[in-house]
């Protein structure tokens, strides 16, 4: 009997060991809807104490009208208490990832601010560490986002959200979720900006000219190490690297469009 436990105990830990995934891609189409729907297929919500009525919600939308579904953080009664949406356990980052995602704020909804980290605890949130810095959500149009995953003992991507204002009943919709080597600026990388997205540096190595025929809305910067070193939007055709130190970068453009283009500059 004793050694039939030993196995089973074996076997368990091996199929916890192989729960972890390496790669995430998730539209939340094959959930189930209904706001008591979590945990599920992995993902799991982390959800303050109610002050009032409703209490806070992790809600798995089904958008009937689109046939589509997304998941909605909801605060309810709440006020300026963050709620988390918490992916399956990753295998540990070696910074060769990213992860990109739609968010919005509801229609209904004053802005809220959403921000993506790690924790080392899927129920503990004082592990929660941000990537970057949050941003606020202030139109009820989806915008996409790409964030590079730095190396980390952490295993689990967190979406933490929080009313940007004093206000309750505040809720972010989060969709399309994709953790993969192909939104990654890794240092092995060799990307070409499209023929629609060109840039050049200056003649004083202080600037990417942007000469294409598509403008970008924004755009990020990592060393190669995979650190973000620069963010921002372009100024008439224009982003300063003037406090760039010289070496090889790597550069994620989001267009007008709403599309990620990846590249990679030389700072002299």
């Amino acid at each position: 009997m004793k050694l039939k436990l030993l196995f089973a105990a074996l076997a368990f830990s091996a199929i916890t060991a192989q729960a972890q995934v390496a790669t995430i891609n998730q539209n939340f189409n094959t959930f189930t809807a209904g706001n008591t729907t979590f945990p599920q297929n992995g993902w799991s919500a982390v959800l303050p104490t109610p002050t009032g009525n409703p209490g806070p919600m992790m809600i798995v939308f089904n958008d009937t009208a689109n046939s589509n579904q997304y998941i909605q953080s909801y605060s309810g009664a709440n006020v300026s208490t963050p709620q988390y949406l918490v992916s399956p356990q990753i295998t540990v980052p070696t910074g060769n990832k990213s992860i990109s995602f739609k968010a919005r704020k509801n229609t209904a909804s004053a802005p809220v601010m959403i921000q993506v980290g790690l924790a080392s605890s899927p129920t503990d949130m004082t592990t929660f560490v941000g990537l970057g810095t949050a941003t606020m959500l202030t139109t009820d149009t989806f915008q996409n986002f790409t964030i590079a995953v730095p190396s980390s003992s952490s295993s689990y991507l967190v979406f933490r959200t929080v009313s940007a204002v004093a206000a309750p009943h505040t809720a972010v919709d989060i969709d399309d979720v994709v953790y993969d080597l192909t939104s990654v600026l890794g240092t092995s990388d060799v990307l070409k900006a499209t023929d629609n997205t060109k840039f050049a540096i200056n003649a004083e190595n202080t600037a990417l000219q942007f000469v294409g025929k598509v403008q970008p809305k924004n755009l990020e910067i990592y060393s190669a190490e995979g650190q973000k070193v620069a963010s921002g939007k372009v100024d008439n055709s224009l982003f300063d690297i003037t406090n760039l130190q010289t070496g090889v970068y790597y550069i994620l453009i989001e267009t007008t469009e709403g599309k990620a283009v990846k590249s990679k500059f030389i700072k002299k």
